[in-house]
């Protein structure tokens, strides 16, 4: 089994790399899915200050590492994948969690993009749990910083740059699904 978790600021282009893995058949394990369920479990709109919100008060209650735990079991419920892609880490103890529980396969990808761009990408993107406002981005920066995600794109295996053309990031994530990383 494979195992490549992203990681990177919001923005930087994971739900692209994301697309390109579902287009190729791999699995994918969102956990943000995972907060999205219980924002709604909840009877709480899916938007980006109830995402967050939910996301920390979980993390204060069980620790740490809540997410990281759902997206696992979750995994190992469905453990016949051969390659499988974990969307979404923002901390290093998140990390430590899935290289401790799914073996040395687990490769951590950090994708990075220069923040001007990202906050350009965010006011445009409009998905349901996106900052719009300025203010609104930078309090989302703020937050996943605060989770340590600095920490978790310096402690990556792979490090892939989005900072030009769509066209070029697609084939830096295709090059990461070729063979030759994933055998």
């Amino acid at each position: 089994m494979n195992i490549f978790g992203f990681t990177g600021m919001p923005w930087s282009g994971k739900s692209e790399a994301v697309k390109i893995a579902k287009k190729k058949g791999l699995a994918v394990y969102r956990m943000g899915d995972f907060v999205w369920k219980e924002v709604e479990r909840r009877g709480l709109s899916v938007n980006a200050e109830n995402v967050g919100k939910v996301a920390q008060e979980m993390r204060k209650k069980y620790g740490k590492t809540i997410w990281a735990d759902k997206t696992v079991n979750q995994i190992l419920l469905n453990n016949k994948e051969s390659v499988i892609i974990i969307d979404g880490i923002r901390s290093i103890e998140e990390v430590q969690f899935f290289r401790s529980k799914l073996s040395s396969s687990f490769k951590l990808v950090a994708i990075t993009t220069p923040d001007e761009q990202r906050h350009k990408r965010a006011k445009q993107r409009k998905r349901a749990d996106d900052s719009v406002s300025d203010k609104e981005i930078q309090e989302r920066d703020d937050r996943e910083r605060g989770w340590g995600l600095e920490q978790v794109i310096q402690e990556a295996d792979i490090l892939i740059d989005n900072d030009s053309s769509l066209a070029s990031f697609h084939e830096k994530i295709y090059t990461l699904f070729s063979d030759e990383h994933i055998l």
